[in-house]
Parts: structure tokens; sequence; C-alpha cells
């Protein structure tokens, strides 16, 4: 399977379920056949890894060229294909910068020793959840999971305040849940780290004992969703409010847990060891994280900005509102754990 092959790359540092299998809205398949070079580059030019996909982040990129006069040479592709590229590369990266889709995957790279430490002025921009501890990688968007639910099969006071809520069996044949999918593999990795190995089997069992309808992805649990084919889906927040753009009648909304079921999860930046550029580079970040970059990502992406006082565009919960333990996403790097896990609860 490529994604064991991408572990065996990765060695001992393994990278999170969202580098596994990529959502829909925040991974590239497209990964260049060969990296970018800065060979003879100016100070005007900076080579970026970027799990984000182009159509994704690429006007914003534009964007900051346009402002800042610096060329940006971006290699787009596959996060957990990028993070086993740059520990195979390490000091002889042409890499200024990775763009991780998934805090597991920056949590790879710093592990490794390949980020480079982040001055104070932009790790304070964002709260401490959403940045490195060690201050190696900091967090530029936000995403939560969440059981969005048909709003015509189920009143908001049945549902549980704790995702374990839903191994009752009073909720047999309503779930759905996309296994395959790097996000849901990401919740259960935060799931085995926050609650420990024995909870998170539990957890997988019971809801597979409540005969769980299986989709390939969370665009696919919300399509279910909005025909009524399911009640309930395990989901990221965004797919629900891209979709309320085109249709806002779907009868369809969220429902956030007061745990481990509505973990945060970011979109980072790590500022590489390698990188030729590290001033440029830090400009790059302060782009991301300026009020134009989370303004972006709050009305073109749907995500959360994570810069302390811009507003989400939407009548989202607020993140000091949802109530998710604290977890180091840093150590959602365990990928090969949780697909171990889901293997022998036969969830794959």
């Amino acid at each position: 399977m490529k994604r064991r092959k991408i572990l065996s790359l990765l060695g001992l540092a393994t990278v999170s379920g969202s580098l596994a299998i990529a959502c829909s809205n925040g991974n590239n398949t497209n990964t260049s056949a060969a990296p970018p070079t800065n060979s003879g580059s100016s100070a005007k030019e900076l080579v970026v890894y970027s799990g984000r996909n182009e159509k994704l982040i690429g006007p914003l990129i534009q964007q900051f060229e346009k402002e800042t006069g610096v060329k940006v040479k971006v290699r787009y592709g596959d996060t957990a294909e990028l993070a086993a590229a740059l520990q195979e590369e390490g000091k002889n990266s042409p890499a200024d910068l990775f763009f991780g889709q998934d805090a597991g995957a920056l949590g790879a790279v710093q592990k490794a020793g390949l980020a480079a430490p982040l001055p104070a002025s932009l790790l304070n921009q964002v709260d401490e959840r959403f940045r490195s501890p060690a201050g190696n990688w900091v967090g530029i968007s936000g995403r939560a999971r969440t059981a969005d639910y048909n709003t015509k099969l189920v009143k908001p006071a049945d549902l549980p305040n704790s995702v374990f809520g839903f191994t009752d069996p009073k909720w047999k044949g309503k779930i759905g849940w996309a296994p395959t999918n790097g996000s849901f593999q990401s919740f259960v990795t935060a799931l085995r780290v926050s609650q420990g190995e024995e909870k998170a089997k539990q957890w997988l069992a019971g809801i597979k004992a409540n005969n769980v309808k299986t989709y390939g992805n969370n665009v696919q649990i919300l399509d279910a969703l909005s025909k009524g084919e399911i009640a309930v889906g395990f989901i990221n927040h965004y797919y629900l409010e891209k979709s309320k753009q085109e249709n806002p009648q779907i009868p369809v909304a969220h429902h956030y847990f007061n745990d481990v079921g509505s973990i945060i999860n970011v979109a980072g930046i790590a500022i590489l060891n390698s990188a030729k550029q590290p001033e440029t580079a830090q400009k790059f970040v302060e782009f991301m994280l300026s009020q134009e970059g989370q303004e972006y990502f709050a009305t073109k992406t749907f995500e959360y900005p994570l810069t302390k006082g811009v507003p989400t565009a939407s009548k989202l919960k607020s993140l000091e509102e949802i109530k998710s333990p604290k977890v180091d996403l840093s150590d959602l790097n365990d990928l090969q754990g949780t697909l171990k896990l889901l293997e022998e609860t036969g969830v794959l």
C-alpha cells in the first residue's frame, strides 16, 4: 500500500491520520515529479513544500507574491509524501517552508529535527493550543470535528455530549463515517492520545456494532445526510459551511461535543533548518497570519482563522466555546498505530 511505503520512509517518526488519505478539501495528489530548487536564488525567492492543494491556497500565495515581490516556488503534493521527502533530503532539502495540511505532519518534521525555532512574534499570534509547545511550527487555519445531523430526523436535545454516546444501541443504523479518510484517522489518533488505546478500541467497536454506514469521504457523508440516508455523520465542519453557500436550506446542522469528539486540528507552517531564506520565510508566515490571510481562510475555505481577533465568516461556534481536551497536536503523528488499531477492530 502507498501509505505503508510512506510510513517506511518516515521511519520511527510516523505521520498523522490526515496524511494517509487526505480529506478532499485540503490535500493534493498531484505531487511534483521533482522538487523545485532555489540554487542561485536571491533573497526574493522562496521554496515551499505544500500539502495544501494549489486550488485552495494558490490564490493567497499569488497575493503574497504581488504584495511583497517575493517569488514563491511551490511543490504541491500529498502531505505524507512531502514529510517523507523532507526526511530523506535532510539538510540538503531545497525547501524553506513546509505547509502541512495536518498537525501530525508538522509534528513528524519537528521530531525529526528538521524544523527551526519560530520567533515569539509569530507564535504568540495564535493560541497555544494551535502551535507547537516546542515553538517549531504554528497553526494557520483550524477545522473542528463535528457530528453533523439531519435536522428532520434528529432533535438537538437527543444528541449526546460525548462522542462515546453514539455507541448506545439507539443509534443503530443511523450513523455514517469514512474510516479511510485522513481527517477521521486524525480523530482516532487524537482519541488514542487523549483517552488511551483501550477506550479508543472500545469506541470503534461500539460504533461498528451499531451497523455504521461506511462512506469514502466527508463529501459523501454530507450528501447522505442531506438525503436522509443517515441521521448523523462524523465529519469536518467546513464541508457543511461550503455547502450552505450553494444550498442555504440544506437540512443539516453541526453538533459539537464536550470531549475529543470535537478535536480541533490545524494546517500550519514550519520554517525548515534547511531554509536558504529564513527571514523571507518569516515574512511568508506573517502574511498567512495577517488579517488578510486569516480572512481568506475564513471566507474562502470556511476554516477557523487562528489569529486572535479575526472572526469566522459564518455563525460557527467559536473556538473558545468548543470544549475539546488539551492535546499537543504534534503528538498526532502516530498514523501507524492508528492504522493498526483500525485493522485490528475490522474497521479497515
